[in-house]
């Protein structure tokens, strides 16, 4: 038997207050870190969620429970054209507890952020997710946003943990090949650089 979705009128939407950032921070490591990151420009961490807290306090939402436990959040900016023109609005981040997803808190939460934003002079909003987060397409154009529109992600690995250069053994042969003429290069430079008369 499915397990029936609480119902959003038991939980109440408010500002964060700072005993609430580790909360908040868990529950979004717990929603995002199964994504891949590597598609993100921004990456969920601790950083995020005190740097809004400072910056927007009025815009970091919370929905709490009665007995006080944190189940959605959400983390909002402004910013205005440089001509002095129009401001905008752009959801950073929102995420609501699995088994809270359905029941109308999310929406509570994002008509919260939109009332508060339409106060602050806000003329247009944004939000942005990966294309394969269907689920959050879908909710943001229950709340009115237009068809999303395809961009073009691109990443480069500059530097690399213990742990990818051990997988290096593990990588295919002309992976292996290009690695090992890179490393010979640099110690070609280095040794070069020691021989220079100083």
């Amino acid at each position: 038997m499915a397990q029936r979705k609480p119902r959003h009128r038991t939980v109440s939407v408010r500002e964060m207050g700072v005993n609430d950032i580790p909360a908040v921070y868990r529950l979004g490591h717990r929603l995002f870190s199964t994504q891949e990151a590597s598609t993100f420009y921004r990456t969920w961490d601790a950083y995020e969620v005190t740097n809004n807290f400072n910056q927007d306090p009025h815009l970091t939402l919370v929905a709490e429970t009665r007995n006080g436990a944190i189940v959605g959040f959400a983390l909002g900016t402004t910013y205005e054209n440089e001509s002095g023109g129009w401001k905008y609005g752009y959801i950073l981040w929102m995420g609501v507890r699995p088994r809270w997803q359905g029941s109308g808190m999310g929406r509570e939460l994002y008509h919260e952020m939109e009332r508060r934003m339409h106060e602050d002079g806000v003329r247009m909003t944004f939000v942005d997710t990966a294309r394969s987060n269907t689920g959050a397409i879908k909710f943001f154009r229950r709340m009115g946003y237009g068809k999303p529109e395809a961009e073009v992600w691109m990443s480069k690995l500059i530097q690399r943990t213990r742990k990818s250069r051990n997988s290096e053994r593990s990588a295919t042969p002309v992976a292996r090949r290009s690695h090992a003429k890179l490393r010979q290069k640099i110690a070609k430079r280095r040794r070069k650089r020691k021989s220079l008369p100083k």
